[in-house]
């Protein structure tokens, strides 16, 4: 069976990659791509980069013009996915890119976000351990599915088995992150003109105001089966001059007298057998580089017995596993195909 996609935002960075996805992918037909400012103009205009989509036209985002296909993906600013979503009840499946659905808590969308609260979808990180299940159970056959931010994937991959396994403390979360600017999207920013980051580090969102902390709240404490209020971490993102990639160093108090070997099995347990999320061998620790262009997320462990912290490196290129690669991912489940369809763990070198 082929199935017809419709991909609105497709101007943007994050439905530029979900295209350029899907365009290898066997199942899909992509029938139509949709934009705001940038309608009626050709795809190729502002993706040069997607040849084999050349022949397609950017329309406008409107209910109308997503209705009609089997699939519909949202790649929109936060607060606008909802008032498509809510119209698009007769398609079959929905991923929404955006922030819209992610969120369980009311009380959290207005603090971070603000505006319209929606309804939670299923969270499209199918590796994510949930109350000692996989995510993915909860995928398979979802018709509705909200894609993760990266950077809240990206920690919650990085601590969920150690969180899940009582050998880390989440009431003690330090994560750092190394983030691409491409992670904010395609708008024209000043602080994101190359002239103001290349040859430079630039922290943001500092001080516990970043969106994705109550992603990650919710993601871990549904890991460890505690409240979102036992959740407690400090997450700084720093913007780095790389295009794409998010290299993020997560630390939490080891518990009690575990041993080094129990900490290392914790994750080993949890994603031995992924595809997707890898630990590398002890003391080895990833790049950005390793993971651009593939759907992986690249893990190194280490254990500081002086300061009693485990310290979790995670690489991840935020516009495949971090946004795209996680929508198709989860897509695949949802449709029933096998998981890594048109998703590749190679990346791209140098």
């Amino acid at each position: 069976m082929t199935y017809s996609v419709a991909v609105s935002g497709a101007s943007g960075y994050a439905g530029g990659e979900i295209l350029r996805l899907l365009a290898s992918h066997p199942d899909i037909e992509i029938r139509t791509v949709t934009a705001h400012s940038n309608a009626g103009q050709p795809l190729v205009q502002h993706q040069p980069h997607l040849r084999s989509l050349a022949h397609l036209t950017l329309q406008d985002t409107t209910p109308d013009t997503l209705a009609g296909h089997d699939i519909v993906f949202l790649a929109l600013p936060h607060g606008q996915s909802g008032q498509y979503t809510d119209a698009l009840g007769d398609t079959p499946l929905v991923i929404d890119a955006g922030a819209d659905h992610r969120l369980t808590s009311r009380g959290s969308w207005d603090a971070f976000y603000g505006g319209d609260f929606h309804e939670p979808w299923a969270y499209g990180v199918p590796e994510l351990l949930v109350g000692g299940i996989k995510q993915r159970e909860t995928l398979r056959a979802a018709k509705r599915i909200a894609a993760p931010g990266c950077n809240a994937s990206t920690v919650s991959l990085s601590l969920a088995p150690g969180v899940a396994a009582g050998v880390i403390d989440a009431g003690d979360i330090v994560s750092v992150l190394a983030v691409g600017p491409s992670g904010a999207g395609k708008s024209l920013k000043t602080n994101l003109l190359a002239a103001e980051i290349l040859g430079s580090a630039n922290p943001y969102a500092v001080g516990g105001t970043h969106r994705h902390i109550p992603e990650i709240r919710q993601a871990l404490a549904a890991a460890s089966g505690a409240a979102p209020d036992g959740i407690r971490i400090s997450f700084t993102p720093v913007i780095v001059p790389m295009s794409r990639g998010i290299l993020a160093t997560s630390t939490a108090p080891i518990v009690g007298d575990v041993s080094d070997a129990e900490i290392r099995a914790a994750w080993e347990d949890a994603y031995g057998d992924e595809t997707f999320v890898q630990l590398l061998p002890a003391g080895h620790f990833p790049r950005t580089a390793d993971v651009v262009g593939a759907n992986t997320a690249l893990i190194g462990l280490a254990i500081d017995r002086a300061a009693n912290r485990a310290t979790v490196v995670t690489a991840v290129d935020n516009l495949v596993k971090g946004t795209a690669g996680a929508a198709i991912q989860s897509m695949n489940l949802a449709l029933g195909l096998p998981e890594s369809r048109a998703l590749s763990v190679n990346g791209v070198a140098p």
